[in-house]
C-alpha cells in the first residue's frame, strides 16, 4: 500500500470501508440519477487529494522504488521537498491509489474535471500564462474572456471527449497533466503573508532574496515536509500577480507595505544579498565548528590507539580547519557590522520620515489656524464679545426695579431675630419639661422613704408593748 493510500484510508472520514466501494466505482453514472450522490462522491476524492498534497503525499517527482515509495529531495534538515501545491494526474497517481479489492478509482477523471470546471483546480500552463485564472466563472450577457486560454482549452476538451468517447455518462480517461491545488495554495499565502509581515517586522524584515525566502518558509504547510521549488515558483506569482503582496523580479522579494516603493531598488538587492550571505557564512560556521569537534575527537582516540600518523593528519586537518574557522568568523562579524549599520541607517530613514509627514501635518494645521497674527485677531474680537456681553447684562440690570438695601438688612435682622426667639422659646420648653420630670422622680423617693421609716416605727413599738406585758402567775 502507498503512502498517499495508506494516508487517506487513515485520515479521511469520507473513506470509511463500507463507503469505498461507491468511491472507487464509476460514479459519473450517477451524475444525473443520484446528482446528491454524485457530488459526496467528487467531494470526499477532492478532500483527500488536497488534505493528502498538503501533507506531501502526492508528490510523483523524483525516483520511483517498488511503485509507491518516492525518492525526493531533501532539504537542508533533512526534510523532503514535495510537492504540496501541485498534483499530477498520471499512470502513477491511480496505481499509488489502487487498493486490491476495489481497484483503481475508475471515476478520478471525472473527480478532476468537475475541480477544473469549479477551478479549485487550474491546468498549470493555463495559471502561468491566464490572471485571473483562479477567479469563478460568472455569468454575464458579453463575456470579455471568452477567447482567453482557459475557455478555449475547456471547449477543446469538451469536444474531444464527445469526439472520442461520445455522449456516454461514463467516467473520462484521466489527463497527465499538472494542476494547481487552488485551496492550498491560497492557504500557503495566506500563511506566509501572516508569518512576514504580522508582529514588529522591520523594513529591513520584509525584504528576502529567493534563496532565503525558500528557507524560511519552506515547512508553511507542514513541518516534516519542505515545498518543492516549482511550489515557490506558483507561490511567488501568486503572492506578486494575485495577491499584490509582494514585489518580485527573479532574484529579490520585498514584502509591500503602505511606505515602502511598490517596485524593487538597488537598496533592496542589496540588503537581500548581505542577509543571503550572512545566512551562507553563518551555516558554513556551524558547519566548520563541527568538523573541528570531529577532528579533536579523531586525534584523541589515535592517541589512545598509539596511531600516531592517524593523530598527526587529525591535527593538521584540525589546523588548517581553525584557520578557515579564523577567516569565516572575522568575515561574518564584518558583514554583521555592515548590516547592523544598514539597519540602523533604515530606521534613522523611517524617523525621518515620521518626521517629515508630522513636519507636513503640523505645517497643514498652522495654514488652517492662519498664523500668530490671526490668532490674535481673533482673540481680541473674542475680547471684545465678551466685553460687549458684559455691556448688555448691565444695561439689562439697570432696567429692573430699585430696591432699597437699608429696608433688604432691616428684613434680614427681623428674620434673624424671629429665628433666635424660636430657638429660645424651644429650649426654655425642653428645659421645663426636664425639670419637671426630675420633680416626680423626686417625689417618688420621698414617698417611698417615710413609708419604710413608718414601717420600722410600727415594727420597733410593737416589739416594746410585748416586752412590758407581765409575766402570767404560776
Amino acid at each position: 500500500m502507498s503512502d498517499l493510500l495508506n494516508y487517506i484510508l487513515n485520515n479521511e472520514e469520507a473513506f470509511r470501508r463500507n463507503r469505498l466501494p461507491s468511491l472507487y466505482s464509476d460514479f459519473a453514472t450517477q451524475k444525473r440519477t443520484n446528482p446528491d450522490g454524485y457530488a459526496v462522491n467528487v467531494a470526499a476524492w477532492e478532500s483527500a487529494l488536497n488534505h493528502a498534497a498538503k501533507r506531501g503525499y502526492t508528490s510523483s517527482r523524483g525516483v520511483r522504488v517498488r511503485s509507491s515509495s518516492i525518492i525526493s529531495r531533501e532539504g537542508p534538515a533533512g526534510r523532503k521537498k514535495t510537492d504540496h501545491l501541485l498534483i499530477r494526474t498520471d499512470e502513477s497517481l491511480l496505481r499509488d491509489l489502487e487498493i486490491p479489492e476495489w481497484g483503481r478509482p475508475v471515476a478520478l477523471g471525472s473527480v478532476i474535471d468537475e475541480a477544473m470546471r469549479k477551478r479549485t483546480m487550474v491546468p498549470l500552463p493555463v495559471y502561468k500564462t491566464t490572471p485571473g485564472s483562479l477567479r469563478k466563472t460568472e455569468w454575464r450577457l458579453v463575456d470579455p474572456a471568452a477567447l482567453s486560454p482557459w475557455n478555449v482549452m475547456s471547449w477543446g476538451a469538451r469536444q474531444l471527449k464527445g469526439l472520442v468517447i461520445g455522449d456516454s455518462d461514463s467516467s473520462p480517461k484521466l489527463q497527465t497533466q499538472e494542476l494547481v491545488l487552488v485551496d492550498n495554495l491560497q492557504e500557503a499565502g495566506d500563511l506566509i503573508i501572516k508569518k512576514a509581515t504580522g508582529g514588529n517586522s522591520s523594513r529591513l524584515d520584509l525584504i528576502y532574496s529567493k534563496e532565503s525566502f525558500t528557507e524560511e518558509f519552506a515547512t508553511a504547510l507542514n513541518d516534516t515536509t519542505e515545498l518543492s521549488d516549482s511550489d515557490f515558483d506558483v507561490l511567488l506569482l501568486y503572492l506578486s500577480r494575485d495577491c499584490g503582496s509582494i514585489a518580485y523580479d527573479g532574484k529579490t522579494i520585498k514584502f509591500k507595505s503602505q511606505d515602502d516603493a511598490a517596485h524593487i531598488t538597488q537598496q533592496d538587492a542589496t540588503i537581500a544579498s548581505i542577509k543571503t550571505l550572512l545566512s551562507t557564512i553563518s551555516k558554513q560556521v556551524t558547519g566548520l565548528e563541527s568538523k573541528l569537534a570531529e577532528l579533536t575527537q579523531s586525534a584523541k582516540l589515535a592517541l589512545i590507539n598509539k596511531n600516531r600518523v592517524s593523530a598527526l593528519s587529525a591535527v593538521r586537518s584540525k589546523k588548517l580547519i581553525e584557520h578557515n574557522l579564523a577567516q569565516r568568523l572575522s568575515t561574518l562579524a564584518q558583514l554583521e557590522e555592515v548590516y547592523s549599520k544598514i539597519e540602523a541607517a533604515a530606521g534613522q530613514v523611517e524617523l525621518v520620515q515620521v518626521m517629515e509627514a508630522s513636519t507636513g501635518v503640523l505645517r497643514g494645521l498652522h495654514t488652517q489656524i492662519g498664523g500668530t497674527e490671526r490668532v490674535e485677531d481673533v482673540v481680541e474680537e473674542l475680547r471684545e464679545e465678551m466685553m460687549k456681553v458684559d455691556e448688555v447684562g448691565s444695561i439689562m440690570n439697570e432696567a429692573g426695579p430699585v430696591i432699597d438695601e437699608g429696608e433688604i438688612d432691616e428684613e434680614l435682622q427681623a428674620l434673624e431675630k424671629s429665628e433666635e426667639d424660636a430657638k429660645e422659646e424651644k429650649e426654655a420648653e425642653e428645659t421645663r419639661k426636664k425639670l419637671a420630670q426630675l420633680d416626680s422622680i423626686g417625689a417618688g423617693e420621698k414617698k417611698t422613704d417615710v413609708d419604710s421609716i413608718l414601717a420600722e416605727s410600727i415594727g420597733k413599738l410593737s416589739d416594746m408593748s410585748v416586752e412590758d406585758r407581765p409575766l402570767p402567775a404560776k
